[in-house]
């Protein structure tokens, strides 16, 4: 980065750049922001970062985002515990669940296959998501991860796995545009890609 800023400054931008979805000029404007903010509300988002990163886990069942051993999910009673919908991250649950359009429960993968990357069957959740269906309580699988190509691998790599089981195992239908990423889709795609599912 060219000597525009402070070097405190330049190493902030430089490390808000390394996030997802923050480009060069958004870092620049939320660096400005913060510099703009009171001691007291710079000290607040310093606490809330502190704070995430010391409390927040993932759930020993489904690997979602919660506070305790088991996220709220996994321990409401009310959830078809029949039904997994198999995501590739957390923010695809929290996408799900503000159409909610499902009642099952969650399998977060943390990740999708991409042999690019150097990420096989052994560096995402895959051995957690067979040892829950060898229990014998699942009866259908719901393959919702995103419409890329890691993401469509990912999909035909737990098919070839799961077939060997006596389930039902889909796939959400093409309402979700190729190339698509779960959390940036809108709620009636949303609800139709779950309700028009196939069976793969």
């Amino acid at each position: 980065m060219k000597k525009i800023f402070p070097p405190a400054m330049a190493a902030l931008i430089e490390e808000l750049t390394r996030m997802p979805g923050i480009g060069p000029r958004s870092a620049e404007r939320i660096t400005f922001h913060i510099l703009q903010s009171s001691p007291h509300d710079v000290l607040r988002l310093i606490d809330a970062i502190q704070k995430v990163k010391e409390i927040v886990k993932f759930c020993k069942i489904c690997n979602n985002l919660s506070e305790n051993d088991f996220c709220s999910i996994c321990m409401d009673t009310g959830r078809d515990r029949s039904k997994i919908c198999v995501v590739r991250d957390p923010g695809a649950v929290s996408t799900i669940e503000k159409s909610g359009i499902f009642h099952g429960v969650y399998h977060v993968l943390l990740g999708e296959l991409s042999p690019i990357d150097g990420l096989g069957p052994n560096d995402i959740k895959i051995k957690e998501l067979v040892a829950r269906v060898k229990k014998g309580t699942v009866s259908e699988i719901i393959i919702a991860t995103d419409f890329t190509t890691e993401g469509e691998t990912t999909a035909l790599y737990l098919f070839e796995l799961l077939k060997q089981f006596k389930i039902i195992i889909s796939r959400l239908a093409r309402g979700v545009p190729a190339g698509g990423m779960l959390e940036y889709v809108d709620i009636a795609t949303l609800q139709r890609a779950f309700d028009d599912r196939r069976n793969v």
